[in-house]
């Protein structure tokens, strides 16, 4: 399929169109609902970000409405996120504003050809423990990143979280600031409590209007607000753009895309969880947030990911189509337009209890405690990636995770690896033939997998065989094998050669022999050119053999099947 024709197949559908038709009422409800809660959200992550609020917005709206019509799922709500900002405050401590909106259009480009590379299917490879340990570090680290602002403090110089919040306690220690300590605790204690008991009200923004309002009219200086807001969004512009500095920031481009990715394909797949019937589309998902992402910077926004929190509001308020998506960008843009100085006045500290009770809502604790008791491997996996997303970064956290838990699996597999002597099989000889034949032939079996992580431990066994002068390796039950394993396999065969010993193998699949043949192995295994598809196949070629070399008297005469003798695959 040609590149146009993957694109024409990302774009738009006749079927979104009929799907938001369906229930447009509780679509535009699902949308104003969510656009509420979102609210003090974008401003929140557009602070912690470091390019102000203005730009949490412009993510909000623009990126919010392109990834609505353009995304894979029909529920999914995107804007600016706290794991996407935990990536982005390095960025911009080394590289500035510019070097953020660089970055997200990178990012976005690279989702496209993702997407059109069909990438998306791929998500579903990465371990469960991986993403547990992967929310929890970002919960962690989004809690640190409100210290400075909870706190009243001016937000200390510093890339690491840890270095950062533990500068920002001594500054509190000489100049407390206990007016901000206070709305940061009220406001996330009330969304917190109020959020058990009554889950379908938005307390988030009731308790950013209440702060407001107890700010505004008791004249608290301590309570710094957010300070001057656009009225509306800038025009779209690429004067941040360096092409120069592209190549120093295309590592900073691949960890935002691969968070974005990773992040908008987990929030899509708990949509599909929470509803009956609707499923995503992961290409089509990652071509609306390459979209999102390249337009969002235009305007001075941060990058976006699917929103797991608003991901989920949306479904429970009643959504059905991306309809409701789509209009929480609009009443974002209005509230941009007509309340711009209104949110102005909103106190930091305000947005800083938002996202601390943010960090705490995402902490599963039940998923955590049946993970960790599910295996050692699982809780080993789940606690790497959370301390290295607490202790480096996220991409770092990831591919550390997927590691080790690819380094567990395949120890696990390998175990499964097993190399057995069997008895011959009697089906063909006398009980007299088949004593004189055991005194000279052996058989071993292996089952499993015969690759790198498994090869070399059982197959020492087999070099050590007893002195025998025909050694037969049954292979039917081997599930796979790689380069290596028929590798480690050859240099046994050589090593009992070199001992007198005739190496010869049985039941080999038209699969392994292609990998055994390009190794130079299968030569070793087939005496004269000949495979064998049975073990009594083996043992007659290995007594042909035998009576040539004049270890075994010439066979007297055939010997007929007995009855009830197992089938020929049994004997393989």
């Amino acid at each position: 399929m040609s590149v146009g024709a993957r694109l024409l197949g990302l774009l738009p559908r006749h079927a979104d169109v009929v799907q938001v038709r369906r229930s447009p009422r509780g679509d535009l409800l699902a949308g104003l609902t969510v656009a509420i809660v979102a609210l003090p959200l974008a401003l929140g992550f557009g602070v912690s970000s470091g390019l102000g609020a203005e730009a949490g917005l412009a993510t909000a709206v623009v990126a919010g409405a392109l990834a609505a019509v353009f995304g894979g799922s029909n529920l999914q709500v995107s804007g600016p996120t706290g794991a996407m900002t935990v990536v982005l405050v390095p960025i911009v401590a080394e590289y500035g504003p510019s070097g953020v909106l660089t970055v997200g259009l990178m990012a976005g480009v690279m989702l496209v050809v993702l997407a059109v590379l069909r990438a998306g299917k791929y998500m579903r490879y990465v371990p469960a423990p991986v993403v547990e340990g992967f929310s929890l570090g970002i919960a962690c680290v989004i809690a640190l990143q409100q210290v400075p602002n909870a706190l009243g403090v001016d937000k200390p110089e510093g890339e690491r979280v840890l270095v950062v919040t533990w500068r920002a306690l001594g500054e509190f220690a000489q100049h407390p600031n206990w007016t901000a300590v206070a709305f940061a605790g009220a406001v996330a204690a009330v969304m917190l409590v109020g959020s058990r008991r009554w889950p379908k009200v938005p307390f988030s923004i009731l308790a950013v209007i209440a702060a407001t309002v107890v700010a505004q009219l008791a004249r608290l200086d301590d309570a710094r607000p957010i300070g001057d807001l656009p009225s509306g969004l800038p025009a779209p512009s690429l004067a941040f753009l360096d092409v120069s500095a592209l190549g120093s920031l295309f590592t900073a481009a691949v960890a935002v895309a691969a968070l974005a990715a990773l992040e908008s394909l987990l929030s899509a797949s708990v949509a599909d969880g929470m509803t009956v019937g609707q499923k995503h589309d992961p290409d089509r998902e990652l071509f609306g947030q390459g979209l999102a992402n390249i337009a969002a910077p235009l305007f001075g926004g941060v990058p976006a990911t699917g929103a797991i929190a608003r991901t989920a509001v949306n479904v429970r308020t009643g959504a059905r189509s991306r309809l409701a998506a789509f209009t929480h960008a609009v009443v974002l843009a209005v509230i941009v337009f007509t309340l711009a100085p209104l949110v102005s006045r909103i106190p930091l500290a305000a947005l800083a209890g938002v996202l601390l009770a943010t960090a705490v809502r995402m902490i599963e604790v039940g998923s955590l405690r049946a993970m960790v008791r599910a295996t050692r491997s699982d809780g080993l996996i789940l606690v790497l990636t959370a301390v290295a997303t607490l202790a480096l970064d996220l991409v770092y956290a990831v591919v550390i995770g997927l590691a080790v838990a690819g380094a567990l699996a395949l120890r696990a597999v390998a175990k499964q690896a097993r190399l057995d002597q069997v008895p011959l099989d009697h089906g063909d000889h006398s009980a007299e033939e088949h004593a004189l034949l055991a005194e000279h032939i052996v058989a071993y079996r292996i089952d499993g997998p015969l690759f790198f992580a498994a090869a070399h431990g059982f197959l020492l066994e087999l070099a050590e065989a007893a002195d025998v002068h025909v050694v037969i390796v049954r292979m039917s039950r081997v599930t796979t094998i790689d380069a290596t394993g028929a590798l480690v396999l050859k240099d046994v065969v050589e090593k009992l050669n070199r001992r007198g010993i005739t190496v010869m193998a049985s039941g080999i699949r038209s699969g392994q022999r292609r990998v055994l043949d390009s190794v130079g192995a299968l030569d070793l295994l087939c005496l004269e050119g000949s495979e064998y598809a049975t073990t009594p196949e083996a043992i007659q070629a290995a007594r042909r053999y035998l009576e040539r070399a004049g270890v075994l008297p010439p066979l007297p005469a055939q010997v007929p099947r007995a009855a009830g003798v197992p089938a020929q695959e049994a004997a393989r």
